[in-house]
């Protein structure tokens, strides 16, 4: 819960000021299997185990138990929606039809929802449970607001602009689609505008996922990991992606798919493809031997290391891409892979963001300039700090 949805949950119930209307007088919903002596309007109650519409089919029993009467009528009100909704989380739970199943699961771990259903479906479902259980049926609930259209209107059939999510899947994919919906905004938090460009962005980091795999994917998957051959340039790249890790295993313990899908997406686009594999994949080729075997091989390794990590935190958000992937590469199922744990590596003395400073400002000098990116740089005064890098770096 966050505290703006318990808020909402606490402010309903304590406005509640009267019964719940368990009835409704319509055509389609559940009927409530009740039927009544037309005598002395006795109530007859069938047995467990059928369904019954009432109002179609005779009455159980031959003649009232109260007065002797033998004419009874169905009753014509069905249940409101959330009176048989609210069992959800009993039905999953196999409440009164499986108790070894009830006892070893109970209670349902979690209960997701919009913002809007707050005061019916989650108030009457926790009623409904207490009331049958005397207990809450659900560890935790996860909120979601509102997808709204791009002018920030929530979308209805009534003013005509919803869009249909087949049309997006048609014409972006379904991982893209789900990418963004992860990393455009907190839908825990807030409601955020629905954007076809943007859909088509996260597209695009799909692609570049693909791309660093098959870039990866031309070096052999190291049998064994060798921390102590390791470059400082190698040790600085799995220590972002480690942060990443620690935090993203928090985040999704609280439902939050923004900030692990935002920092690896960050980290894809920035830190590894155009930081890290542009020093390393020279060192990684090694086609003028200007490096070791061990240096070679602890840039193969780290590219492996980082994708394979990197593909663990994304699996929750884009389950297909990753385990296309993840198979390709390893050989497993990504969904079967325990989650990893984050492993400490000591910064070599600069950060991220300032490796990321310097080799941007030198891009920028070339741009300047007239260059391409891959002209040669005769000289180049650099910070002292990165003198452990100098080989990558040259």
């Amino acid at each position: 819960f966050a505290k703006s949805s318990r808020q909402m949950l606490v402010e309903w119930i304590n406005s509640v000021s009267i019964d719940w209307p368990i009835s409704r007088r319509r055509y389609y919903a559940t009927e409530i299997p009740l039927w009544y002596c037309k005598k002395c309007r006795a109530v007859v109650v069938p047995p467990k185990g059928k369904y019954y519409p009432p109002w179609r089919e005779p009455a159980p029993v031959d003649k009232c138990s109260k007065c002797g009467g033998k004419e009874f009528e169905g009753e014509t009100r069905v249940l409101d929606t959330w009176f048989d909704s609210s069992n959800s989380p009993l039905y999953v739970l196999k409440y009164n039809r499986d108790d070894a199943f009830y006892e070893k699961n109970f209670p349902c771990t979690l209960r997701p929802q919009g913002k809007d259903i707050i005061r019916t479906w989650l108030y009457y479902t926790l009623l409904k449970g207490y009331l049958l259980t005397g207990k809450c049926v659900f560890k935790d609930v996860w909120i979601n607001y509102y997808v709204v259209d791009e002018h920030g209107k929530k979308m209805s059939k009534r003013k005509g602009n919803v869009v249909d999510p087949h049309d997006i899947l048609e014409k972006y994919g379904a991982e893209p689609f789900r990418l963004w919906a992860a990393v455009e905004g907190n839908i825990s938090m807030q409601d955020f505008r629905c954007s076809f460009d943007r859909i088509d962005g996260a597209g695009k980091s799909i692609v570049k996922l693909w791309n660093a795999a098959r870039f990866v994917s031309i070096f052999s998957r190291p049998k064994k990991d060798e921390k102590a051959k390791l470059l400082p340039l190698d040790k600085w790249v799995r220590h972002e992606i480690n942060d990443i890790v620690e935090e993203a295993a928090k985040w999704y313990e609280q439902y939050d798919f923004h900030n692990p899908a935002t920092q690896a997406k960050h980290f894809l686009w920035e830190t590894f493809a155009s930081h890290y594999v542009e020093l390393a994949k020279n060192r990684a080729y090694n086609s003028d031997g200007r490096f070791s075997e061990a240096e070679q091989a602890a840039a193969v390794a780290t590219l492996h290391y980082c994708l394979e990590r990197l593909l663990l935190v994304l699996a929750p958000v884009v389950p297909m891409i990753t385990y296309k992937l993840y198979n390709d590469l390893c050989g497993k199922d990504i969904h079967f892979e325990p989650f990893p744990a984050a492993e400490n590596y000591e910064l070599p003395g600069f950060t991220g963001v300032e490796l990321e400073a310097l080799d941007s400002d030198i891009w920028k000098q070339k741009k300047e300039k007239g260059l391409s990116l891959k002209a040669e740089v005769k000289e180049a005064v650099v910070p002292e700090s990165f003198k452990v890098i100098e080989k990558d770096l040259k």
